[in-house]
């Protein structure tokens, strides 16, 4: 019968055996048409996702930036002194400052550039690695979330921690530790000299380990928000490819997966974000200290400061991170992969 066999399989022409694949191929693909297939860091052309991915990234920071200064506003204030939520705070800082009293502090934020490639690349780089020891999905997501909000965040206080200190300039006040001194004339330091005032001022207090004050709290606030958020992700977009039908498109499955995973991973970490952003702001040298405080001053409520900005903030990022990611990923596919992407 194995000589049968054989003689059968040497008789089928070329062409037959050429096409067998292939159909094989297109039926898998209508069976798995409801599974969401994941490019990898090897199907990547890798110019292409850099390019894409720094453009990609500008237009998100400039779009929610905004709200990341309220909610850290929002988080160092005590009690309600100067605002009664994200609404409120919105309101007055552009009746004060106007829209660029939003954006104080952008240009120094936007060093974050580099960050935010390095960890993409960790996060796609662990992901491969982690395939040779384990196929589950939800672990190789945990690995390389922690793992590239590691290196991320080496790369980001610093700049969070000047950024941070330009966000609390307000005029006639200070929220934080430092102040920008005026000019001669009475206007404001500009731009990067408001910048290099805080760096000095910063030097001066705390010298060298004063950019990374806040770092072990940086840590394990971002660390398990992005070990948490890909996990959910990959959750959520499965359990609603389930949830409705056939013929509706991934990327809406993927659009509405990624906010629900940002309030989940928000929600977990919010409280460890106010501590954060206090030691980083006020000067703090111990995260049990600034806990005990801020428990003593404002009760367990005190730690959920900021997480409707956070959330708000989290939302509108997250759909077209995840939008433009998943797109950027098939733009940045490499050719001969793009015909066997559905």
């Amino acid at each position: 019968s194995g000589r049968c066999g054989l003689k059968g399989r040497v008789r089928s022409s070329p062409r037959s055996r050429q096409n067998r694949p292939d159909r094989r191929r297109a039926v898998g693909a209508m069976e798995d048409k409801r599974n969401i297939q994941i490019i990898e860091w090897e199907h990547l052309d890798k110019k292409k996702f850099y390019v894409f991915g720094v453009a990609m990234t500008m237009m998100i920071r400039v779009s929610v930036y905004p709200f990341t200064l309220i909610r850290t506003r929002l988080q160092v204030q005590k009690g309600k002194s100067l605002y009664h939520g994200t609404f409120d705070a919105f309101v007055k800082i552009l009746r004060a400052d106007g829209v660029t009293g939003l954006y104080r502090g952008f240009l120094v934020n936007t060093f974050t550039l580099i960050s935010g490639q390095c960890y993409v690349t960790t996060y796609e780089l662990t992901r491969k690695f982690v395939a040779d020891y384990s196929q589950s999905n939800t672990v190789k997501s945990l690995v390389a979330g922690g793992s590239a909000s590691l290196v991320a965040q080496s790369i980001t206080v610093p700049i969070d921690v000047v950024s941070q200190h330009l966000m609390m300039q307000r005029k006639g006040e200070r929220m934080g530790r430092f102040q920008v001194r005026a000019s001669p004339q009475g206007r404001g330091v500009v731009a990067f000299g408001q910048t290099k005032d805080i760096i000095k001022q910063i030097l001066r207090a705390d010298g060298l380990r004063g950019f990374y004050r806040g770092y072990v709290a940086s840590l394990l606030t971002y660390i398990p928000n992005s070990a948490v958020w890909w996990p959910f992700y990959h959750f959520y977009a499965e359990q609603l490819s389930y949830l409705c039908p056939k013929e509706c498109p991934h990327i809406v499955f993927q659009a509405v997966s990624g906010p629900l995973a940002a309030a989940t991973a928000s929600v977990l970490t919010n409280p460890m974000d106010v501590i954060r952003t206090r030691v980083q702001v006020e000067g703090k040298s111990s995260i049990i200290l600034t806990f005990r405080q801020l428990m003593a001053e404002e009760g367990p409520w005190g730690l959920m400061k900021g997480l409707s900005a956070r959330i708000i903030s989290a939302t509108p990022s997250t759909i077209v991170i995840v939008v433009g990611y998943e797109s950027l990923k098939k733009l940045s596919l490499r050719p001969e992969l793009v015909d066997s992407r559905h």
